[in-house]
């Protein structure tokens, strides 16, 4: 049945899609509309397709005997059977305190290497001009405390680990020698890579005037005319 095969080429897809979406969790539909990106999961659903069809070359039945169920049986195996077998290592080299794998896992490794490195280009132009307009009036020392704790309490699943990590940077960035523009950037970068555009911008439209800088008084007809006294 061509459903059969249509299902196990998009196990092979959906797999290779949730490997990247792990490493882009601030903005995931932009990973995965990445030419790389499209290339790993056409290469996964070709892996499961190819599974499907050396299983059904053997006749392996998985053991059942309804011909439409053992159909799908094999379904199932090729797109999951195909994932392991494509992230299996042969054996393994030491480099050093470094091991590294040898075998599918390792071409594998590469590629999403090379995904990741093309999404990071893609989107450093478009993450720096969204950065600059959400965080363009916020005062750095009123937002390094209360910006970072009101994301991290709107978010219900974020690990401590990774606010611990946030911790530890953002501690770095306090005693750094910069201006306090350059630091509101990095802590909005930082932030955004945790919580996505979206969440950083209601935060920032939330908290107001507790972490803006104060505006620059209107001048008065009375200031104009005495701009001295």
């Amino acid at each position: 049945m061509w459903l059969e095969w249509v299902i196990t080429g998009l196990f092979g897809a959906l797999i290779g899609a949730g490997e990247i979406v792990s490493q882009f969790r601030d903005e995931p539909d932009d990973a995965l509309r990445t030419l790389p990106a499209l290339g790993y999961l056409v290469f996964n659903a070709i892996a499961s397709l190819f599974a499907l069809a050396i299983i059904r070359i053997f006749g392996w039945t998985m053991g059942v005997q309804d011909e439409i169920l053992s159909g799908w049986a094999q379904v199932v195996a090729a797109g999951f059977g195909a994932m392991a077998l494509l992230r299996a290592s042969i054996f393994n080299v030491r480099d050093g305190d470094k091991v590294i794998a040898i075998g599918p896992s390792r071409f594998l490794e590469i590629v999403l290497a090379s995904v990741k490195d093309a999404v990071d280009r893609k989107r450093a132009e478009q993450r720096g001009v969204v950065v600059s307009q959400i965080m363009k009036d916020v005062n750095f020392n009123k937002a390094w405390q209360a910006l970072p704790a009101y994301c991290f309490g709107l978010l219900q699943s974020l690990p401590q680990e990774e606010q611990d990590k946030f911790g530890k940077k953002i501690a770095l960035l306090v005693n750094a020698t910069m201006s306090e523009r350059v630091k509101s950037l990095l802590l909005g970068l930082t932030l955004m890579n945790l919580v996505g555009e979206k969440v950083l911008s209601t935060a920032v439209t939330n908290l107001g005037d507790d972490i803006l800088m104060k505006p620059l008084p209107v001048p008065t007809a009375s200031d104009v005319s005495n701009p001295v006294g």
